[in-house]
């Protein structure tokens, strides 16, 4: 046997790792798999090209559990090390690793979570362990060793009785990490961290019922056997070729990543691409409706099939965080700090790459089948609407495929709406307007009289109609987008044309006084309008530019500060040519002139949804003694 003294100039090198690699101590079970994943792949590359002399066979990871002596252990059959190894990568390297680390990070390191990117990986374990032996045998024809520490810079490296090629790693748990002696939080971190890791892991046993044979009797009973517990899938659709793979395949995996998840996705997207970086994985379109934020966080991100998190933000552009799968890279770090992936360059040519390749994928598939594209729109709309929004790229490539639906359900690629409106929907400023509603039934009446004019109306309903409106009026030559409520459909689209009012100057003077006093609300302004007589005597609107911009703060960013607090503003547009109108100037008595103008008033309130409480049940009431 002999001893030694790691050469470390930090005394208290262990309670530092204890306190500063990782916020979170359950790292240390997936470093010490990842471990035994290289070695054990390691030994098949060298069996594969001939510089091991030994059979490869059908290596596991053994992980087991001893409540009675407290410890934990996980074994491999991997390429194991020699003493002369154990000395180099345990005592040498792995501790310069741990000085290099402490003399760097040792401020901030709690934030930074650096482990295996200093070749501590090893060490991780003693933020669980108050002693760690490791027993090992090399693949080489060399005596067995055992390592021992107990936390302290002193090791011991003795003989040791091992059969078999491999490591095991046993790690005496610390008082205060006795969670990680039960099954249940050590089954839960296997499956989180190493769900998807290339060699088989094996935790344990589990019953297994064996199908009946084909002439058994009805009542016989299925005979169970005991067989290993694999936790793990070493072969997941990711690491596969597309064209190995069918729907079926990659439906199967979808349920794998969500077993909860009962809804099937849209569609999905394999990523592959071996330069200028290594990517590979599978993004699904799950079902998404008009919500943004509940979708967050399901994209998993791996480093060589090893589970690194689940917060893909600045790894995934933004507007992709809503989309589901795996993504697996050898060239993301497996463990720093989220302002360092930002800063990386192969991050960013990886988000670069992910945006492009949805893009090219949601345009094969508008152009392979149009009709099963149109059908998913709304389920998908807002993720191209968002990346349209936050990524410049992505918005030029969306030309080809991003949808404008109109209130009759027929769908238009802004091109072929161009080409459909411009005729009709040209101003007399030569300006295209494009009319669109937001909520079919509530704005009924005002899609209506746009649809008598021959106009076509979009339906535009996502939570960021506002924010995008604004990118492509900035975006697009000459153009502009207005809701069909905001003013009477003559004022929408001026033409030439101008409508003669019936009423002189001296009667709308006094038409506009009438309305003010009885009206009497100063959150609308009336503006008097001559329209066609068969229009709608008062109609109430909302300014495009105030409304859009309390719409935009309201969901974040852009709009004028302010405006989400300011109340609402609305216009009384009066229709000067209206028999009505006409009917309430020239009434006699005032009394009269003030019901037809309060009833007239509520009737359009009505027909916007602002008629509510008390104003609601007068108008009721009142409503009901008029037809007495």
């Amino acid at each position: 046997m002999s001893t030694g003294k790691i050469n470390v100039a930090v005394e208290n090198i262990f309670p530092l790792i204890k306190k500063f690699l990782y916020s979170d101590h359950e790292i240390f079970l997936r470093e010490l798999i990842s471990n035994a994943t290289d070695a054990t792949l390691k030994l098949k590359h060298l069996t594969n090209i001939g510089e091991a002399s030994v059979e490869y066979g059908n290596p596991v990871i053994d992980v087991k559990i001893d409540k009675d002596a407290k410890t934990l252990s996980i074994t491999d059959q991997g390429i194991g090390m020699t003493e002369e190894e154990v000395q180099k990568y345990i005592n040498e390297v792995a501790f310069s690793g741990a000085e290099e680390f402490l003399d760097k990070y040792k401020d901030t390191a709690k934030d930074s979570g650096i482990i295996g990117h200093f070749g501590l990986g090893f060490y991780s374990a003693f933020m669980v362990a108050r002693k760690v032996e490791i027993i090992t045998k090399s693949y080489k024809d060399a005596p067995a060793v055992k390592w021992e520490c107990d936390g302290s810079p002193e090791f011991t490296i003795s003989p040791a009785e091992k059969d078999v090629r491999g490591t095991e790693i046993i790690l005496h748990i610390a008082e205060d990490s006795e969670e990680f002696l039960e099954e249940n939080r050590i089954s839960e971190l296997l499956t989180k961290y190493n769900k998807f890791m290339p060699v088989p892991i094996k935790f344990g046993t589990k019953e297994e019922t064996l199908p009946l044979p084909e002439d058994a009797p009805e009542d016989a009973e299925a005979e169970t056997k005991t067989v290993d517990n694999i936790i793990n899938n070493p072969d997941p659709a990711w690491t596969k070729q597309p064209t190995d793979l069918e729907e079926k395949d990659y439906k199967d995996f979808y349920r794998e990543l969500y077993p909860m998840q009962f809804e099937e996705p849209l569609f999905h997207i394999h990523l592959n691409v071996d330069y200028p970086f290594n990517l590979t994985g599978i993004l699904y379109f799950p079902r998404l409706g008009q919500d943004m934020n509940i979708q967050k966080d399901r994209i998993q991100l791996y480093q060589n099939q090893v589970f690194v998190t689940d917060n893909v933000e600045g790894i995934v552009p933004e507007f992709l965080t809503m989309l589901r799968g795996v993504i697996d890279s050898p060239d993301i770090p497996l463990n720093v700090s989220r302002s360092y992936l930002q800063a990386d360059g192969a991050v960013k040519k990886i988000s670069s790459y992910i945006t492009r390749k949805v893009a090219d994928k949601l345009k094969s598939l508008f152009n392979e089948d149009r009709e099963d594209f149109e059908k998913k729109w709304n389920d998908i709309k807002v993720v191209i609407e968002y990346g349209m929004l936050s990524e410049d790229k992505f918005f030029d490539k969306a030309d080809a495929f991003a949808l404008y639906p109109t209130v009759d359900n027929t769908y238009y690629t802004f091109a072929e709406l161009q080409e459909k409106i411009k005729e009709n929907q040209t101003d007399k400023d030569g300006k295209l307007v494009v009319l669109y509603a937001s909520n079919q039934d509530s704005q009924h009446q005002y899609i209506q009289a746009a649809k008598d004019k021959g106009y076509e109306v979009l339906l535009l309903d996502s939570p960021i109609v506002s924010h995008l409106l604004q990118k492509l009026e900035t975006s697009k030559e000459n153009i502009s987008f207005v809701r069909v409520d905001g003013d009477d459909i003559n004022n929408l689209i001026k033409k030439d044309e101008e409508q003669i009012s019936k009423l002189s100057d001296d009667e709308k003077e006094s038409l506009k006084t009438l309305l003010e006093e009885t009206i009497n609300d100063k959150s609308y302004t009336v503006k008097l309008e001559a329209m066609d007589s068969n229009s709608a005597p008062f109609m109430i609107t909302q300014p495009e530019f105030m409304r859009r911009m309390k719409e935009m703060q309201a969901t974040g960013g852009g709009g004028m500060f302010g405006m989400g607090n300011m109340p609402d503003m609305y216009n009384l547009v009066v229709n000067t040519n209206s028999e009505l109108v006409g009917e309430i100037l020239n009434t006699k008595t005032k009394k009269k002139q003030e019901r037809l103008i309060t009833q007239s008033m509520d009737l359009a309130r009505l027909s916007q949804g602002l008629l509510k409480g008390e104003a609601l049940t007068n108008f009721v009431k009142r409503s009901y003694e008029m037809i007495k």
